[in-house]
Formats: structure tokens, sequence, C-alpha cells
């Protein structure tokens, strides 16, 4: 994994002042590649040279649902370097549907029928529910796809690690959509943390959406790109101890339930969670409906030793900045404002949008693949993330802080 953290050390995109000769569209759909194009300057000319011309490619849809992540059904539409052969989907109406938005020309009921007779070079997989993701990325990896996939990425540990070593042995490449990583204020963010905004980085505060969904649900549906998030800024977390509790008593094995979604058992209406990473950095997860009018919009604080960051999470997230001021007996003044130099302070709805945050994941994606190097946004990351809230419940039922990496790689809630 060595590539991955060269990757993640070494995104230096320039402000948008810099690049009044590109369109601002421009500059926020490629700002991806440029960043990647920082950390490996070696792509040979040999390498250019045997990049195909256009790939073939595949949607696996949601298979009885008829329902799609996050318009994951256009991840490869109008792209010029890509065809669409086909999309599988069990659901007849949402096969139709996904069909039609996406331009594909074939449409299959079973997946492992398309991919037998397609024979795509991409595949993505993209349901919301995760319930038949370790299937259908199995069975197209063996197929000799690379594949991209909406998070998150597994229900259980087990399933991530038989699938990143599939892909080792197959040498295939697997992305995980986790959007905001490569979103063009967090590639800014990361250049200007690494260039002293806040100093020495302390803490890290990650606030669930704290919503209808507070607590375990909310921590696996969001949670997932917030603690990838901590990762992009912290490095692996060391440990974490947890306390979740479901109606006001400390969860067990009992409390399990079905999401709201098909992604697999979730349990407790409040989550707080501690992580230990490297370096002295601690961090911090929260998800209780009680909060929500308190915390706002749902996102991840950065506290340094000069000032604070605080992320406001979406597709496509707004970076705010405060500086402390000196306590008087008024109290004091601080103030939250955008950060210096940010590239999205301007940015239209059309920019804001899922199209161009799939845009930038694919189109790493796609340069990883012909540079043989870990996507941004890769499987081990994914994997990385879901361990993150395996451990919050492995700590929460054994009432005492876990290690990880973590030995038990089934899910804690699993009867």
């Amino acid at each position: 994994m060595t590539g991955q953290r060269q990757y993640e050390g070494s995104m230096h995109p320039r402000s948008l002042r810099d690049r009044r000769g590109i369109r601002r569209r421009e500059f926020l759909e490629s700002i991806s590649l440029f960043s990647a194009a920082a950390a490996f300057p070696f792509m040979s000319a040999f390498a250019q040279a045997e990049r195909p011309e256009r790939y073939r490619a595949a949607i696996i849809g949601d298979t009885g649902h008829g329902n799609y992540g996050h318009e994951l059904d256009l991840l490869f539409s109008d792209h010029p370097r890509i065809e669409l052969a086909a999309v599988a989907d069990l659901d007849e109406a949402g096969r139709n549907k996904a069909a039609e938005r996406a331009k594909a020309p074939k449409q299959y009921a079973e997946y492992q029928t398309m991919l037998e007779r397609e024979k795509p070079e991409l595949v993505c997989v993209a349901p919301r529910w995760t319930d038949r993701h370790h299937a259908m990325i199995r069975a197209a990896l063996q197929s000799g796809a690379h594949v991209i996939t909406e998070k998150p990425f597994t229900q259980t540990l087990a399933e991530a690690d038989d699938l990143l070593e599939l892909a080792a042995k197959s040498k295939r490449k697997i992305a995980v959509a986790h959007q905001i990583r490569l979103a063009p204020g967090i590639l800014h963010l990361n250049s200007a943390l690494k260039n002293g905004l806040v100093g020495d980085l302390i803490e890290l505060r990650a606030f669930g959406k704290q919503d209808s969904r507070a607590g375990g649900e909310d921590m696996l549906v969001l949670g997932v790109h917030l603690f990838d998030l901590m990762r992009f800024f912290a490095g692996d977390a060391q440990w974490c101890f947890a306390r979740v509790l479901s109606k006001d008593h400390e969860i067990a094995k009992a409390d399990a339930h079905k999401a709201t979604e098909g992604i697999g058992p979730v349990a407790g209406d409040d989550v707080h969670a501690q992580f230990g990473f490297n370096n002295g950095v601690s961090g911090t997860f929260t998800s209780t409906a009680k909060l929500r009018q308190m915390v706002g919009q749902w996102g991840l604080e950065l506290v340094g030793s000069k000032g604070a960051v605080r992320i406001l999470a979406d597709v496509f997230p707004r970076i705010l900045m405060m500086r402390p001021t000196a306590w008087t007996d008024k109290g004091r003044s601080d103030q939250w404002k955008p950060i210096d130099g940010d590239p999205t302070v301007n940015a239209t709805a059309a920019e804001r949008a899922f199209g161009p945050a799939n845009r930038r994941v694919l189109n790493d994606w796609l340069q990883a693949i012909e540079l043989d190097r870990e996507p941004a946004c890769s499987g081990r990351a994914g994997m990385k993330a879901v361990e993150m809230v395996m451990a919050v419940y492995q700590s929460a039922l054994s009432r005492a802080r876990v290690t990880l990496p973590l030995a038990n790689r089934d899910h804690p809630l699993a009867a």
C-alpha cells in the first residue's frame, strides 16, 4: 500500500486564481487527475501508448430492488473513453429505467449472464443495498473486470478481505464511491494542512447526520465517508473505545436489527466513539438525535494547534476555517470563514452534483488501472472505513478498548 500512501500525501492542486486559462468546470472535474499526476510523475511513454482507446463497461443493478446508489447508473454515460455495453437487474422496471437513463444497448436479468456474454473490462456495482456486494464484486473480478462499487464496500471484513485478495491475485483494481475524498475542496484543504494551515493536527471530531437514522445506521450509511476522511488526514486508526446505547441501555447482540436499507445489522440510537491515530492524534465520532440541532450539518472538524477547520459534508463539501481569538469579559469573537484559495466557493449547482463527483472517482480509477497503482478511493480504503464501524460495535459489546486491525473479521452483531 506504499503507492496509496504516496498518493494521499502528495495532493497539491493549484488555486483557481492561478489557472485563469482553464474554465472553472474543467478545473473542478480534473483536479483529482492533476493531484495524481503530482504523486505519480513517472508515467512512461510506454504506459501512455498501452492505454486502450476505449473500455467496454457494464452495470450491475439492484437485483430485485430497482434502486441504484447516488446516480451510479449514470457513471459511464457520455464518457469519451468508455463504451457501455449492458445493464443487469432482476427487477424489470428498474432495469428498463436504468438502461434508458444510461443509454445501455442491452439488458440482462442475471448479472452472471451479462458478465459471461459481454466480457466487460469495467464493471460498476451500483446497488445501495450491500447484501449482495460480495457476490457481485467477486463475480466481476473473476470475469476479469476492474470494479467500482457503491459504499459501504461490504457487510463484513471477511468479505472485504476475500475481495481484496482476489483483486490482488488477478491484478484488478477496486474503487469505492467515497466521492468526498476527491472533492476539490478536500484536495485543496489537504495541501493547505501540509503547509501548516492549522499547525499541528491534534484532534478529529466527526458528527453523523443524526436524523431519523441516528446511531448505528447513521454510522454505517454516512459515517463511512467520515471515517474515510479521518484516515485520509490522520492515517489508520490504531485503537477504538466506544459506547453505544439503545433506548438508554448499553447494547447487546439482542439489540441488533435490520436497517431501513439492506446494509446488514445495525444497533443503537446513540453512538459515542473514540479513536487513536499515529502521532498522538485522537478522533471521535458521535451520532445521537439529541444533538441534531446543536451540530447542524454532518461533517468533520479538524482541530490543530493554531486553528480549526470544519468540513460541511456533502458530495461537494464546503470547508470553513476558524482562528481562535482571545477570551475577554464579553467572551470570544471567533468566526468561521472559507479557507483562503478555496477553489469551490463560487461553484455552480451543476458542479456540486453527483455527476461530477462520480466522474472524479471514475477518472482516478481509470488512471490507477493504467499506472498500476491503487485508486485514491481504493477497496482497501473502503475496507478500513467499514473496519472502523465494526471496531465501534466490538468495543461497545465488549465494554473495552479494541486494537485495529481487528482480529475478528466477522460482523460483531451477527447471531
